[in-house]
């Protein structure tokens, strides 16, 4: 079993996604807002994005986590925007999968903005599409169709596997 990182601007259903696949397999699930430094969960719920210093401990958290799996399995959330954050998440591991989870800056602005009680603000939501990086094609991992009803998305994701 390969470890996956369910990636994606806020909004796009990583945590929906993630846990399900997570349940579909078996295995651990990882919520990458667990892994936050406390100043990095002000920081955004203050309405400022995170810089790549902020970023280094929050990815070497769940880097360590992906190390941490081994053969075992493990689905984690991650919004994983720039290739050198997945460089850092692929590195315990470097099978792991990244599922990206695409979708519209209109859709994840009107989606973050209908959540209740998170942290992140609609406001940030175009600072992570500023930083986006899609998969590389020398990268292991699958776009999907952030707005397909979840079971596709799972099955899409399956089929990779």
């Amino acid at each position: 079993m390969v470890p996956i990182v369910v990636m994606g601007v806020s909004g796009c259903g990583k945590s929906t996604i993630g846990q399900a696949l997570a349940d579909r397999l078996q295995v651990p699930y990882g919520e990458a807002d667990d892994f936050h430094p406390a100043a990095n969960v002000t920081k955004m719920q203050s309405g400022v994005p995170l810089t790549d210093n902020d970023r280094r401990p929050w990815l070497a958290a769940i880097a360590e986590r992906i190390g941490a799996a081994g053969d075992k399995g493990l689905v984690v959330s991650c919004s994983a925007l720039k290739r050198a954050y997945r460089d850092v998440l692929r590195a315990p591991d470097p099978r792991t999968l990244f599922v990206h989870l695409v979708l519209t800056r209109e859709v994840a602005t009107v989606r973050v903005g209908g959540r209740a009680g998170h942290f992140m603000p609609s406001s940030l939501v175009e600072s992570q599409f500023a930083v986006l990086e899609p998969l590389g094609p020398d990268e292991n991992g699958i776009g999907v169709d952030a707005t397909l009803p979840v079971d596709r998305i799972l099955a899409k994701v399956l089929s990779r596997l």
